[in-house]
């Protein structure tokens, strides 16, 4: 997908306040309106506008996309790095899944994900109304989804400047992640979101949890995969040894005349929860170097001795 640049769309300056970038919206807005423009292209650019102004008059938005940095130009290829929004606090409401094809690919790869907005209430003569919800996405270890955990979150949170800025500050929360928990599920924490109006109560703060990367392991679902290094001789004449799982080390048994890619299953290693995943062994049989006279006469007697021609079945020598 392309890149937009929105401050170039706008015709501000990356650092403009909040004003600025009302004025040259309305601006915009009047020149490429339907209605009363005569460009070929006012429709397109009047969207094109329309989406720029949803995202640099939030101050979430925009700050979350100006982490993305300068380096990019409009209409360059593009894709998000991974977890690019992570740790960034949202309010909720705006995008919601109504929106979907009024946007580019660009907003709904970005800010494609809405929750719905709070609701005002009258009581009593006095107008009360539930904080909005927010959310944010934040990385956790693998090995907390095995046994639970408390853990230190920090969220940043755009706010506005009195002068129309954008400058983040640091939250800090202390959370219990419920073991269990997987990929794309969210903790809820209460109060935690927007304050209420009124004396109303405040909104919830949903979190969205990803795995960080692991040096060892990949999660596709609930399961779970390991690539492990064995020797020629325990993939040929079978072996059992230990195996590292999130949970601890287990005894695994190799079957003789194991090949390359072979997968082992230990049943319900895998991510926890009332229906297990499982834990996938993927063998990566490894080659001991010919870095001395006596690797290279074993090497050598293998050669004469064992007649081995992977390429046979390919009709040739």
């Amino acid at each position: 997908m392309e890149y937009r640049d929105y401050y170039q769309i706008m015709g501000v300056a990356r650092d403009a306040t909040q004003d600025e970038i009302k004025r040259a919206y309305r601006k915009l807005a009047r020149k490429y309106h339907p209605d009363v423009s005569k460009e070929s292209d006012a429709e397109a650019r009047f969207k094109e506008v329309g989406e720029a102004y949803e995202v640099l008059k939030d101050p979430e938005k925009r700050a979350a996309y100006d982490q993305l940095g300068r380096q990019w130009k409009n209409g360059q290829e593009f894709r998000p790095p991974p977890d690019w929004d992570a740790g960034f606090e949202f309010r909720g409401g705006g995008y919601t899944a109504g929106d979907a094809g009024a946007h580019s690919e660009f907003f709904e790869e970005l800010f494609g994900r809405g929750f719905a907005g709070p609701r005002g209430r009258q009581e009593r003569g006095t107008f009360r109304m539930r904080g909005e919800h927010h959310h944010a996405k934040v990385l956790i270890d693998l090995e907390d989804s095995f046994s639970g955990a408390t853990r230190s979150i920090s969220l940043r949170v755009p706010e506005l400047t009195d002068d129309g800025h954008i400058i983040t500050r640091d939250r800090t929360l202390s959370v219990r992640i419920p073991g269990g928990i997987r990929p794309g599920q969210q903790i809820r924490l209460a109060g935690q979101g927007g304050p209420g109006l009124g004396g109303a109560e405040p909104g919830d703060l949903y979190l969205e949890v990803e795995f960080r990367d692991h040096p060892l392991y990949r999660v596709d679902g609930a399961d779970i995969y390991l690539d492990l290094p064995v020797t020629p001789w325990e993939a040929a004449l079978g072996a059992s040894i230990k195996v590292p799982t999130p949970a601890g080390s287990v005894d695994l048994k190799i079957p003789a005349n194991s090949r390359q890619g072979s997968k082992l299953r230990l049943r319900g290693r895998g991510l926890p929860g009332r229906q297990p995943g499982d834990l996938y062994v993927v063998l990566q049989v490894t080659l001991p170097a010919a870095d001395s006279d006596a690797a290279r006469t074993l090497y050598k007697q293998m050669q004469d001795q064992l007649g081995y021609n992977p390429r046979a079945a390919m009709g040739v020598s």
